[in-house]
């Protein structure tokens, strides 16, 4: 199994755009779960920490092996996503890990 963990913080000028931008984003990512070969789980968070290092979104999924998370990178309804998203987002940190 890998684990797939991407966080982002959002563009927008006030707390309620970020706010808007991050429900537009879980939504989005929230589609993928059943088109998505290998994808075993997905789910979005949202920070309530609020200190000034954390990310606005957290993106957390289990895939069922490398191969699997190789082909969602490509995979259309991700391609899909990540256009529909734009420029909303204004930083990415990715990690990824086997079991």
């Amino acid at each position: 199994m890998i684990k797939h963990i991407v966080m982002w913080n959002m563009a927008g000028e006030t707390e309620e755009d970020r706010r808007q931008a991050a429900e537009f984003l879980k939504s989005r990512f929230e589609k993928l779960r059943d088109e998505v070969p290998g994808l075993l789980h997905l789910e979005v968070g949202f920070d309530h920490s609020r200190v000034d290092y954390a990310c606005d979104v957290v993106l957390y999924s289990e895939f069922e092996s490398q191969e699997a998370l190789d082909a969602y990178s490509t995979h259309p309804a991700h391609l899909r996503v990540k256009d529909e998203l734009g420029q909303s987002r204004i930083a990415r940190f990715q990690v990824d890990y086997a079991l």
